[in-house]
């Protein structure tokens, strides 16, 4: 298992839209993130710089497929009009190294 963390970009103003839509998370969206291995999936919210901070833990690589499937590419453009998006609106993310992990 792997622990990863990453931050994306949210538009100003849309903090509750953002925690709305994923209180209403598809069910087919979260089956297949299950089944792709995520778990443990958090997301925090820095209201200072807009920044979403998101820490996954991973089993197996199937994962890294996900941005090839139909489900993951609707959820991407339906929260395009909210956050900082590449062309395939695909979200606007940086991986964040690990400097320091307590059990």
């Amino acid at each position: 298992m792997q622990k990863i963390a990453f931050k994306m970009y949210l538009k100003p103003g849309y903090e509750e839209e953002y925690k709305k839509r994923h209180h209403e998370i598809w069910p087919e969206l979260k089956q297949l993130l299950k089944e792709s291995g995520i778990s443990d999936y958090t997301i925090f919210f820095d209201k200072e710089s807009n920044v979403l901070f998101a820490v996954q833990k991973i089993e197996g690589k199937n994962s890294q497929k996900l941005g090839e499937n139909e489900v993951v590419k609707k959820w991407w453009a339906y929260m395009a009009d909210i956050m900082g998006t590449n062309a395939d609106n695909s979200p606007l993310s940086d991986p964040l190294k690990e400097v320091f992990h307590m059990d």
